[in-house]
């Protein structure tokens, strides 16, 4: 068993595929409950089993999680985080033992949380110990294209995670800024634009990149058009107005990707907060030969939550696709890492984002050092699992466990499904899995131990979720 890992009581083998009853009736069927809470030693264990039992009426005076398995919503992409240059440097300095913890504990379907979606950087971006291109200066051409640079870290690890997770894994990547002569501030970091003149080749370096990292044995899924669109960062940025990002996906990234043979590659666009995403999401996928090319729309958690443009996105456009894609918690200070809200604001932020229509959420760094890093701007945030490079020492932090309450237990090709909570301090959202089990989340942002009742049609199976606590009931 992994430090840290399920501690508490005997974890279940969540074994894929297996259907332990695959009568239509849920009901009959036995629930396993996983537990995640504060001030105890329960991470992830399994702490018991309910049963339901004829129920056909309750009282006001009962809390009550409804769940209906025959309203079906979004398919599920997965569930990960980002595989960075900082997580791979970092991994690298770790002795071997703790590369193959932390590789079983984010990856391994069974005896980890089983991540299924990752994304990585086209170029550096501030979590890389420097910045780079992939071309020397002034090749518009892009006929020294070469991701030699990645060989050395960054490709060893992906390829290292997507071995441990084997077929259910995503990864996409995003750029941070092209190489900066062509930018017109001739500067990969603090913003600056993309010259209309290079506009093809930008377009082009998307196909090199994802044919580099094909032929390194490292499938890309997709592509974000541009990390953070509308900040001027000091570190690696670049800025696209909503007019802008469309007229590149409309006349230059869409139709090359389709001529090089990448017709199969989503884009997505966007990347950026929440607080505008309606707005830039009308601009690009109102013009239907732009739109054309959009798979989704991607966004991060900074500036606010804003949790209802995500349902504005999905209402006025169905058929695309909602796709988190950023999110840490910063600044880092060794001092707070334990502290409980970090693992509370993914848990919170996860299950908004599911219930207003997301596919998929990514976390952002999947491992960092001792201090945060490393980062080249000195931009420390926090990780889920930090190693301290000088010791060999594994931190999980409360995120960890909260993301494994969804990644573990939520696949990919599974279809959200209703999950209604009559508690304003009990935020649910549930999941039919592929194999036919349901997973139903419960989150108890509160001081004080909420007994509820699990109800299913004319069923219920009375359990309680413990103060600040997150649980996955396994039906």
């Amino acid at each position: 068993m992994l430090p840290g890992l399920f501690t508490g009581v005997t974890v279940l083998t969540w074994a894929l595929g297996a259907d332990p009853s695959p009568a239509a009736d849920f009901t009959s069927r036995r629930v396993a409950v996983y537990v995640t809470a504060k001030d105890t030693g329960q991470r992830l264990a399994r702490t018991g089993e309910l049963h339901f039992v004829d129920s056909p009426q309750h009282t006001e005076k009962q809390e009550c999680i409804y769940v209906d398995p025959a309203k079906e919503f979004q398919t599920v992409l997965g569930v990960g985080g980002a595989l960075t240059d900082a997580a791979a440097e970092t991994f690298y300095k770790l002795p071997v033992d703790r590369q193959r913890e932390i590789l079983t504990a984010y990856f391994d379907p069974q005896k980890g949380i089983g991540y299924s979606l990752g994304r990585t950087s086209i170029n550096s971006c501030d979590f890389s110990s420097e910045s780079y291109t992939y071309v020397t200066n002034d090749d518009a051409t892009l006929a020294s294209f070469n991701i030699g640079h990645d060989l050395k870290y960054r490709i060893p690890f992906i390829k290292a995670a997507l071995a441990t997770a084997g077929n259910d894994f995503t990864l996409f990547a995003s750029p941070w800024s092209p190489p900066a002569w062509m930018k017109d501030n001739n500067d990969m970091l603090h913003g600056g634009k993309l010259k209309p003149e290079y506009y093809g080749a930008w377009a082009r370096y998307y196909v090199k990149f994802i044919k580099a990292y094909a032929k390194a044995g490292v499938p890309i899924w997709g592509v974000t058009v541009q990390n953070e669109p509308m900040a001027a960062q000091p570190w690696e940025s670049c800025l696209y107005t909503a007019g802008e990002e469309r007229d590149f996906v409309k006349n230059y990234l869409g139709p090359t990707m389709v001529k090089s043979g990448l017709k199969n590659k989503k884009i997505l666009i966007w990347d950026h907060n929440r607080s505008i995403m309606y707005r830039r999401a009308e601009v690009v996928l109102d013009d239907p030969k732009a739109a054309q090319y959009v798979w989704g729309v991607a966004f991060h958690w900074y500036v606010g939550d804003h949790f209802e443009n995500v349902k504005r996105v999905q209402e006025a456009f169905p058929k695309t696709h909602l796709l988190f894609t950023e999110g840490c918690n910063a600044p880092f200070d060794p001092a707070r890492i334990q502290e409980w809200q970090w693992g509370e604001k993914y848990g919170i932020s996860m299950i908004h984002d599911f219930n207003n229509g997301a596919v998929g959420w990514t976390d952002w760094n999947v491992l960092l050092d001792q201090k945060g890093g490393p980062n080249h701007v000195h931009n420390y945030c926090f990780a889920p699992i930090h190693a301290n490079t000088e010791t060999g020492e594994l931190t999980y932090m409360s995120s960890y466990y909260y993301l494994g309450h969804f990644s573990k237990f939520v696949r990919p090709g599974a279809r959200r499904i209703i999950s209604s909570s009559t508690d304003d301090d009990l935020l649910t959202t549930a999941f039919l899995n592929k194999d036919g089990r349901i997973a139903v989340i419960v989150m108890n942002t509160s001081d004080q131990d909420q007994p509820f009742y699990l109800w299913i049609g004319e069923k219920a199976a009375l359990t309680s979720s413990p103060a600040h606590s997150i649980m996955t009931l396994v039906i």
